[in-house]
């Protein structure tokens, strides 16, 4: 969805068309089989990443049966930088990580209070 310079291609969208479709993650949204955690900055001002992007890019994988969670950081831009935000960032990446990383049974065999010992 950024026409013109994505990453560092030099070309736009309309001279290298195979280069973005290959490189946007958007264009494989059907593809993406894991659970996808997207936190954006409200106020983002990047030029290849505004906000409309993650938005887009969340649409596109709920529409396409995927797992998604948008997590929009208001007064934010490209980089987090409010207390509020940070701590809300790892708050959404621990449960995010405990709900579909964390494995459902102690790897180390036996109970849980045995592991904490």
């Amino acid at each position: 969805l950024t026409p013109f310079g994505f990453q560092s291609e030099r070309r736009t969208f309309w001279a290298a068309p195979e280069t973005y479709f290959e490189l946007s993650p958007f264009m494989h949204a059907d593809q993406i089989n894991e659970p996808m955690l997207m936190i954006h900055g409200q106020m983002d001002n990047n030029s290849g990443t505004y906000p409309m992007q993650s938005e887009r890019m969340f649409a596109a994988v709920k529409g396409n049966a995927g797992t998604a969670r948008l997590v929009m950081l208001p007064y934010e831009s490209h980089g987090y930088r409010g207390r509020e935000s940070i701590l809300h960032v790892l708050a959404e990446s621990i449960d995010w990580l405990d709900r579909w990383v964390k494995p459902e049974v102690n790897p180390m065999g036996g109970d849980e209070e045995e592991a904490a010992e």
